[in-house]
């Protein structure tokens, strides 16, 4: 590579004599901060070079298998229900950005919620995070705090054909789904590693002018994986809404297990149980006959998945689910506990579920069947298709 500054140098002395010296100094200092600019550009460019876009599309055909239910599974005794329907279920579009080597920007919007009152939808992921190191990272705005098992795994690579009942239950309550706060996780790797996660969060849910009370609600989530394939996970949480306290702990397993060099086993498997502080409120206060304490709900899921790998031409594997779920919203109460049953079969194509095709049938029962309501027996078919980039 040609050197400009000895040539530059020569230039000058041949040019200026002895005074050159000077005059070189001063266009030197001028190369320097010419080059300083030129790095910052540079840096400047690869920065913007390092923002991504993530996007995901699924869209379903519901038929009711049940009489006098509808596709959201609510009974009508006129028989005025839609009986079958398509549906867009999500379409995502997510956007991260590498501010530095620290720092990163997310954002992730669901334009299907368009279709509806988009009023405290559509935006979902909105934080920041800071990495100090891999023990120590931080993240502030709006996420899924680490309360189960389901908030590792996002939508794209759901085993069934969304996440289960519980996850929405207790996001509704302010521990999972979408919620805005400070969080602070980290990992350790050693013999045994372990990850955890600290959460600080409004709990009112997704996309809220503010808080609607001066209450927080705190999460922990511990998880260890004694093998490479057992993962072991802790939750609990404590918070205060409406000047009432608050809580909720769960414990769940994810196993991998290879059954033949073709032929896997994944089992998925979670119990919690907590205040529905959303139930308490939402009773007249005149007529409450217990404490809030005395409203609780609990949940509990299995979920194993046999996945074969058969890797013909586009079409990756095959996959047969089935989630067993139990999910009582009052145990002290009403105690009508909802019982659902979901086999599945999935078609992956290309690779990490970029297409998929899943065929399945949702089979709800509940203790009592309450007329005019979702709390009613039903089958519910489904064809799912989601496609991701």
């Amino acid at each position: 590579m040609y050197d400009y500054t000895q040539a530059s140098y020569t230039f000058c002395r041949l040019a200026f004599g002895h005074r050159s010296r000077k005059f070189f100094i001063g266009f030197a200092l001028s190369l320097i901060v010419v080059k300083g600019t030129a790095q910052k550009k540079n840096v400047s460019d690869s920065v913007k070079s390092k923002v991504a876009f993530a996007g995901l599309f699924q869209t379903r055909y519901l038929v009711s298998l049940s009489k006098n239910i509808d596709t959201r599974g609510i009974h009508h005794s006129d028989e005025n229900g839609v009986s079958n329907s398509f549906d867009i279920r999500r379409a995502r579009a997510q956007f991260s950005a590498r501010i530095s080597d620290r720092t990163e920007a997310v954002l992730l919007v669901n334009l299907a919620d368009f279709k509806s009152d988009p009023k405290s939808k559509v935006l979902e992921n909105a934080y920041l995070t800071y990495r100090l190191n891999s023990f120590m990272q931080f993240k502030m705005g709006q996420f899924r705090p680490a309360f189960g098992l389901e908030d590792n795994y996002s939508v794209t690579i759901v085993k069934s054909f969304d996440y289960s009942n519980q996850y929405y239950a207790f996001g509704n309550n302010g521990w999972q789904s979408f919620q805005i706060g400070l969080g602070m996780f980290g990992e350790f790797k050693g013999v045994i590693p372990w990850r955890y996660e600290l959460d600080v969060i409004n709990g009112n849910n997704k996309n809220q002018v503010a808080d609607d009370d001066n209450g927080k609600q705190v999460t922990l989530r511990l998880q260890v994986e004694p093998t490479k394939k057992i993962k072991l996970g802790l939750n609990g949480g404590y918070g205060v809404h409406n000047k009432e306290k608050i809580y909720a702990f769960g414990i769940d397993l994810s196993a991998a297990i290879s059954l033949q060099s073709r032929f896997s086993l994944e089992l998925d498997a979670e119990y919690k149980k907590g205040i529905n502080h959303i139930l308490f409120f939402s009773i007249d206060p005149l007529t409450r006959r217990h404490h809030i304490s005395a409203y609780q709900m609990s949940g509990f899921y299995l979920l194993p998945n046999i996945r074969y790998a058969i890797n013909y031409r586009r079409l990756t594997s095959i996959e047969l689910s089935c989630r067993y779920e139990n999910l009582n919203m009052d145990i002290k109460n009403q105690n009508n506990p909802h019982q659902s049953l979901v086999p599945m079969i999935g078609f992956e194509f290309l690779e990490a579920y970029n297409a998929r095709i899943q065929l399945g049938v949702e089979c709800n029962r509940y203790k009592n069947n309450i007329p005019e309501t979702i709390h009613y027996k039903s089958n519910l078919f489904i064809l799912q298709v989601q496609t991701r980039i």
